[in-house]
């Protein structure tokens, strides 16, 4: 891909600086986000030439469609996610997750976006028992007022507008569902980077529940791969794909040791009550991306571990 104008909203995280890494040397990338979380300041594309960088929030609809015009690619990254946050602040989780899709469909609409549009959903939406689930595998919308729920919810909503806006308008939306997404730059809750920096300093790694919940973890270069195939791929245009690594399968206890075995350290582990309901089971099929894409994570669990804490290293983030 090259000479393309790319809009990346959520620039600033780090799924998105892996994106920019990938793309930015031939192609124009406009960052909007409201840098609540911040991965790309400190990075080697902050002041890269083909960078422009908007502070923005989704939910300011005329700004976001202002900013959106002359773009060829909607990368629609921004979004509520962390169940600490989401638990604090369940209104400003539905009010981003949904409106804020709304929004950025709308601004994509109006601004005549040809090439595509990425939805970014969640894996979330297949309940708290997910076994291989396909991509037409049915979604769980769970108790309302649940915490849990309410994050999986609000994305869901926003995949099914994406795909509204394929049916009556033509648009070319593709929905991705990440599957435990990691890697270098990392911010906010996600397991294993909260794990690999306890573990580098030997600090007590405290597990929500027993442990016995059971992931598949996915490389963020993987999931970038594939996400650069739905961008490229005709055959993508309309669908929806879970991105992980179904072979990168562990409970959350037997990640905490993992880490703690590739790292040396010597952390003890520590069980602490649930905060919310949580998922039990989260293991994708990954056959529908291997078909129409062509794509298979290649990064495992324990080099995907090292990587990692090599970069929080060497960017001083312990």
């Amino acid at each position: 891909m090259q000479n393309k104008n790319i809009f990346i909203t959520g620039g600033a995280g780090f799924i998105a600086n892996t994106i920019i890494a990938k793309l930015i040397d031939k192609n124009k990338i406009t960052v909007y986000d409201n840098f609540l979380r911040d991965t790309l300041t400190d990075s080697p594309f902050a002041k890269h030439p083909n960078i422009n960088i908007i502070k923005g929030d989704v939910l300011d609809a005329l700004h976001l469609k202002e900013s959106m015009k002359g773009m060829d690619i909607v990368v629609h990254a921004a979004g509520i996610a962390g169940i600490d946050t989401v638990i604090k602040k369940p209104v400003k989780t539905m009010e981003v997750n949904m409106i804020g899709t709304a929004n950025a469909l709308a601004a994509a609409y109006a601004n005549g976006i040809t090439d595509r549009f990425i939805d970014f959903s969640t894996s979330e939406v297949f309940g708290s028992m997910a076994f291989r689930s396909s991509e037409t595998d049915q979604t769980v919308s769970g108790s309302a007022g649940e915490a849990r729920w309410t994050y999986a919810v609000s994305k869901l909503a926003g995949e099914h507008l994406a795909h509204a806006y394929v049916s009556q308008y033509g648009m070319p939306v593709v929905t991705v569902r990440p599957f435990n997404v990691y890697g270098p730059g990392q911010t906010g809750e996600g397991a294993i980077q909260i794990f690999i920096k306890r573990a580098m300093k030997n600090e007590t790694i405290k597990i929500d529940g027993d442990g016995t919940q059971i992931r598949a973890w996915c490389y963020v270069d993987d999931f970038v791969d594939c996400l650069i195939r739905c961008l490229n791929n005709p055959n993508a245009i309309g669908q929806s794909f879970n991105i992980g690594n179904a072979r990168a399968v562990t409970t959350i206890l037997g990640l905490a040791e993992t880490v703690c075995r590739v790292l040396k350290s010597d952390s003890k582990i520590e069980h602490m009550p649930p905060l919310s309901a949580d998922i039990a089971l989260r293991i994708p099929s990954v056959d529908k991306s291997e078909e129409l894409l062509g794509f298979k994570a290649q990064v495992d669990l324990e080099e995907g571990i090292r990587r990692t804490a090599k970069w929080f290293q060497e960017n001083n983030m312990i």
